[in-house]
């Protein structure tokens, strides 16, 4: 029982140590975070009726921005953080456990295996008695993954910390701050009170949702800081259903946001060469995006040459000068790349300059890829480039623009006999590419109408250009059974 109090009371005391906190909102930029131990312990006298006596105890007090977070979402952290954090996979700073069998590899201590079987009884078994020779190139390929090394951008998490710390709201940052709650207007007026509840319903929900995003930005940011000053780290990787593979840690990985994306990258650098200073300047432009990634690589490689001005700012000045990496639709990924093609452009041999970045290449809407060749679709073929061309093809601007015609013709007819006729005049301004590429995307693996509905819905409400949310509702119904 000695050595169980002694333990407790070392825990205890490395929480005390090390554990601190940032005040969110009440700095400059250029004031030097502030700090301060999130637990200290210090001593009370013990209270006999009205009278003190000279016997103290112990306790762990702990600062008032903890306890009100804690008073404030304890349900949640009882109910989702620890579940989310409770055996949760992590970052390896050794390489991974080569795989062996279905059960075993990755890990030594923590059980994962090679697929996330999850409440599918008959794919695990299936997966359990499968011969071990025909999944050897399944093990392979996962350690290949797993083998990889990572580590963490640390100039990019340095702007990160300093948005994060002055509120956020800043590079798809949620803010830290909650929308104010309406106040309770003073008449009797039923369609007043009735507007009322559903502003406060609204606000209500939008609080609960960032929340929800802060805590994610919360465990992610948590474990880049903890990770920042590994040499190199490793993700072990399994499959879903489907077969792709997946990094375990759940997280902060490569597979992750803008935000965890920027602020990883490849542990083990390599010079550039000539090709490879080429196509950080085309993955420049990709990130950036705005329709500046559907040019050809020679009109992506023009656009950077003609901002290097703006990269050269970007990277020596992230917050304090222009900020024009903000204007990338990837900002974070695009800050890093900004610092990286900074670095070697000012490099008398750029080419030599050593790069960390990981330059994507992705699919145009893969499932509808597969949807051309099996159907042997030449022209759907060329709408998302199967089929090479002078310059990337966009099946998502196509759709945009038949949608777009549909809509048109329902806003020329009469209200009063197509109730939509009123909505699609007022979405005929919002169509375009960023509006229905995740509806159109998901629509090959299964989208409901429900979900294609909710996914127009954010995309309208980003936009503001609705009054209250019933009409956003209302517009987003119609436009997920156009699309």
């Amino acid at each position: 029982m000695l050595e169980l109090r002694c333990v407790g009371s070392h825990l205890i005391e490395l929480l005390v140590r090390t554990a601190y906190i940032q005040s969110p909102t009440n700095q400059q930029d250029n004031d030097l975070p502030d700090v301060r131990p999130a637990f200290k312990h210090t001593f009370k006298t013990v209270a006999q009726g009205s009278m003190k006596s000279g016997r103290k105890y112990g306790v762990i007090e702990c600062d008032p921005l903890v306890r009100k977070g804690l008073e404030k979402t304890v349900g949640e952290i009882c109910s989702d953080a620890i579940h989310a954090n409770a055996g949760s996979p992590s970052q390896l700073v050794g390489v991974c456990k080569l795989s062996l069998l279905y059960d075993k590899g990755a890990y030594l201590f923590l059980a994962s295996y090679i697929m996330k079987t999850h409440g599918a009884k008959q794919q695990r078994e299936a997966i359990k008695s499968a011969p071990k020779g025909q999944l050897k190139p399944v093990f392979e390929a996962l350690d290949t993954l797993g083998s990889t090394r990572w580590r963490v951008n640390k100039r990019v998490l340095t702007v990160v910390d300093r948005i994060w710390s002055s509120g956020g709201c800043t590079a798809d940052l949620v803010d830290r701050s909650d929308v104010p709650l309406p106040e309770k207007p003073d008449t009797e007026d039923e369609s007043i009170l009735k507007k009322w509840k559903w502003e406060m319903k609204s606000a209500k929900k939008e609080n609960s949702e960032r929340h929800s995003l802060r805590c994610d930005i919360e465990l992610k940011l948590s474990v880049a800081r903890k990770m920042k000053d590994e040499e190199g780290f490793y993700y072990p990787h399994n499959v879903d259903f489907r077969g792709r593979a997946y990094p375990m840690p759940p997280h902060l990985n490569h597979l992750g946001s803008d935000l965890c994306r920027g602020v990883l990258e490849f542990a083990e650098g390599r010079p550039l060469g000539s090709p490879g200073l080429r196509w950080l300047k085309i993955h420049l432009a990709n990130l950036y995006a705005g329709g500046v990634d559907k040019l050809s690589y020679e009109g992506r490689l023009a656009f950077t040459e003609s901002h290097l001005d703006d990269i050269f700012d970007s990277a020596d000045r992230p917050l304090e000068g222009n900020r024009w990496w903000l204007q990338a639709e990837d900002p974070f990924q695009c800050l890093a790349v900004c610092i990286n093609l900074t670095e070697a452009l000012r490099s008398p041999s750029p080419e030599t300059v050593l790069s960390h970045i990981p330059i994507h290449q992705d699919g145009s809407c893969n499932g509808l890829q597969h949807y051309a060749a099996l159907g042997r679709d030449t022209i759907g073929a060329e709408a998302v480039n199967l089929v090479a061309g002078e310059k990337p093809a966009d099946v998502y601007s196509e759709i945009a623009a038949r949608v777009l015609d549909i809509m048109r013709r329902d806003a020329d007819k009469d209200p009063e006999i197509y109730p939509d006729a009123l909505r699609a005049r007022k979405l005929i301004n919002q169509v375009d590419r960023k509006l229905v590429k995740q509806t159109v995307m998901t629509s090959v693996y299964g989208v409901t109408y429900i979900g294609a509905r909710d996914q127009i819905k954010r995309r309208l409400k980003e936009r503001s250009a609705f009054s209250d949310d019933k009409e956003i509702f209302g517009a987003a119904c119609y436009a997920a059974k156009a699309c």
